[in-house]
């Protein structure tokens, strides 16, 4: 097909570009086409080039038998004017474009330092404009007076901030908190400082390291192996029978220990490379996890994780992982 459309339309000696937007959704299509598409060039024997364009990770759906390794090139981030022209763009039929462009500068005051996602800030625009606009369909106030639009609004985008990127809460129950007015601190969720930059691999690093702090080693078997029989919590001695292993605090495990869980919660082999070492340094400078021992033990380090379960929890949602049902404390 791809010849017959270069021949068609004389372009055998030109530069052929095919580009594949939301080129992630290749994942969910036929095995051969991914590979396919990276050999094309060598296929065709001609002179073409496939861009794939995706929103996530080249590592998120490289083919586990092997492809052609594509360059990869990272957008930069929208600027603040650039999020402020696009969004305010998308103002309602019955306000004017002034009047919405104003709303979006106070929400990019508020949201810009903890998100650039544009969809993320569409949706939080969406979100809370109606509690924007309440002053002027009151009466109370004119589409003009941005100081007391302000005074109103800020409250209430300073508590969206908690629910960032998690997605915990619908539009109609977001509206429900906001009429009953409750503390910032009774919402679920966390800042978006904690963890949103986390890369993908990071999360399930993290992940494996939160299960290795606080499962004891012995039940490992019981949650990442298939066929490991019945192993009942009254198996175990006394003496741990009681006693919750949160209470008892983090414990300290080796590097290997960590690496063969972290194969076991993702979905496809993950080489141990020097990029997941590297992550490892990263959460441990992060303060997420910590080195426990001495400095020269390079051929066995052991870590602690330090997180709290909430953290880890909402973490873990990010990439659908119920990491409750993995705890031997929830069993």
């Amino acid at each position: 097909m791809y010849k017959k459309a270069v021949t068609s339309e004389d372009l055998e000696k030109e530069t052929v570009y095919i580009v594949l937007d939301k080129a992630d959704l290749l994942r969910e299509m036929d095995a051969n086409l991914l590979p396919g598409f990276l050999r094309l060039q060598e296929l065709t024997e001609s002179n073409v080039t496939v861009i794939f364009l995706s929103e996530i990770v080249w590592e998120t759906f490289r083919p586990n038998t092997g492809c052609l390794e594509p360059l990869t090139l990272y957008f930069a981030d929208y600027s603040k004017a650039e999020l402020q022209r696009i969004l305010s763009s998308d103002y309602p039929e019955e306000y004017s474009a002034e009047f919405y462009a104003s709303y979006i500068n106070i929400l990019l005051s508020v949201f810009y330092t903890v998100c650039r996602d544009i969809k993320e800030l569409r949706h939080l625009a969406e979100l809370n404009f109606i509690k924007y606009c309440e002053p002027v369909t009151k009466g109370e106030a004119k589409e003009t007076d941005s100081h007391k639009l302000f005074r109103n609004i800020e409250p209430h985008l300073k508590r969206a901030m908690q629910t960032v990127y998690l997605r915990e809460i619908s539009s109609s129950q977001w509206e429900k908190m906001q009429q009953e007015d409750r503390e910032a601190g009774q919402l679920r969720g966390l800042s978006a400082h904690a963890h949103v930059e986390l890369p993908y691999y990071s999360k399930f690093l993290l992940i494996a390291a939160y299960l290795a702090s606080f499962n004891p080693a012995r039940t490992d078997k019981r949650f990442f192996l298939k066929h490991h029989g019945k192993i009942k919590k009254t198996d175990f001695s006394k003496k741990h029978e009681k006693t919750s292993n949160h209470l008892l605090g983090p414990k300290p495990f080796p590097l290997d220990r960590l690496l063969a869980i972290l194969y076991s919660i993702v979905d496809s082999r993950v080489a141990p490379t020097a990029n997941i070492f590297s992550q490892i340094s990263s959460l441990v400078t992060l303060q997420l996890l910590t080195l426990v021992g001495h400095d020269d033990q390079l051929d066995a380090p052991k870590y602690k994780c330090t997180v709290s379960l909430d953290f880890m929890r909402a973490v873990a949602r990010t990439v659908n992982f119920d990491i409750i049902r993995y705890l031997y404390d929830f069993l």
